[in-house]
């Protein structure tokens, strides 16, 4: 990358970094030949996401198919950043998981009740940070 390059790849320890500050992200699942896309909140501790859920379409399309993408981004006046995760996502079962989940600190951002956990385990990880400034000259 060029010191004028808008567009930097970011390496796997700044993804991971990303994932663990974020809050908001978006899981694609592909389940029965379709493909969904679904708004979360989320918890990361930079290996693996926590969603927690309610009974419904992501939850049977994960149980379905469990690979899956999650991506989260953000921005600010200089900076935009997105990080896409590959993985294997599942709901828990055990006891001892569910428990250490309820103690993630991931509460729904709206007044229903989300008692279901879904675990993804990340395989691969990628990242970009776009620096904002001006569009160059057309002409």
């Amino acid at each position: 990358m060029s010191s004028d390059d808008p567009v930097e790849e970011l390496d796997r320890a700044e993804c991971r970094e990303l994932l663990k500050q974020g809050v908001l992200g978006r899981l694609a699942t592909a389940a029965g030949g379709e493909v969904d896309i679904f708004p979360v909140n989320y918890h990361s501790d930079g290996d693996s996401i926590l969603i927690r859920t309610a009974p419904g379409t992501k939850l049977l399309e994960v149980t379905v198919h469990s690979a899956v993408a999650f991506e989260t981004d953000d921005y600010t006046d200089e900076v935009a950043w997105s990080v896409v995760a590959h993985g294997r996502a599942r709901q828990l079962e055990q006891q001892a998981e569910i428990d250490a989940a309820d103690r993630a600190p991931l509460q729904p951002w709206v007044p229903t009740l989300k008692y279901r956990y879904i675990h993804i385990d990340i395989d691969a990880v990628s990242g970009r940070r776009f620096h904002r400034t001006a569009e160059p000259e057309r002409w």
